[in-house]
């Protein structure tokens, strides 16, 4: 299977570099315009699509998937990670409101999460899961999935089995990447411990 990974377009807290997460605003008219360049860029062989259940990421498969009719499946596998206490805040409203958060670096740590968030563990665990399941169940060899940032890190990261540019490698609103061989995370052993300890 060929996986087409997808960011759905800009939303406004996107725009004012604030933590998103599981809050659901639609998208912004940029966003928009985002996703229907990224449509004319797409190749036609894509069979199917899969869909994040937030609202931005389900316009932004409405808009790719204008005049093509494909299937689309919603997999909640593939919401965006919560990040609890910092969602909706941007980085210095965080530092500012949450310090001893911030001084752990807590989005960043592997087993720990805000409060009332998720840890980099359990996002990879929930999107290996969705990833196996596509894997198994889709009988289309080139699937378009529309999701989100740090879900797209996931992703690239689980099938390449490689977690080594994690932080440093971001997929930017409206924009895709191609990951072949999808088939193999049905055989890929998750991370027992931080990938990221030296």
């Amino acid at each position: 299977m060929r996986l087409y990974v997808v960011r759905h377009g800009q939303t406004l807290a996107n725009a004012e570099h604030r933590y998103l997460g599981s809050l659901d605003p639609a998208l912004t008219d940029i966003g928009r315009e985002q996703a229907t360049a990224l449509r004319l860029e797409l190749p036609d062989s894509i069979d199917g699509i899969v869909v994040s259940p937030l609202l931005r990421a389900r316009q932004t498969a409405e808009i790719l998937n204008y005049r093509s009719h494909l299937p689309v499946e919603i997999i909640e596998h593939f919401r965006e990670r919560h990040v609890g206490v910092f969602e909706g805040l941007t980085q210095a409203e965080a530092q500012q409101r949450h310090p001893d958060l911030w001084r752990r670096n807590i989005t960043r740590q592997w087993d720990a999460a805000p409060p009332g968030g998720e840890s980099i563990a359990e996002v990879v665990a929930r999107v290996h899961q969705g990833l196996v399941t596509l894997a198994k169940v889709s009988a289309a060899q080139n699937v378009l999935l529309v999701g989100h940032g740090f879900v797209a890190k996931v992703i690239r990261a689980l099938i390449r089995q490689d977690f080594s540019d994690f932080f440093d490698w971001q997929l930017g609103n409206g924009h895709w990447l191609v990951l072949e061989a999808v088939e193999r995370i049905i055989e890929a052993e998750l991370p027992t411990r931080s990938p990221f300890l030296r």
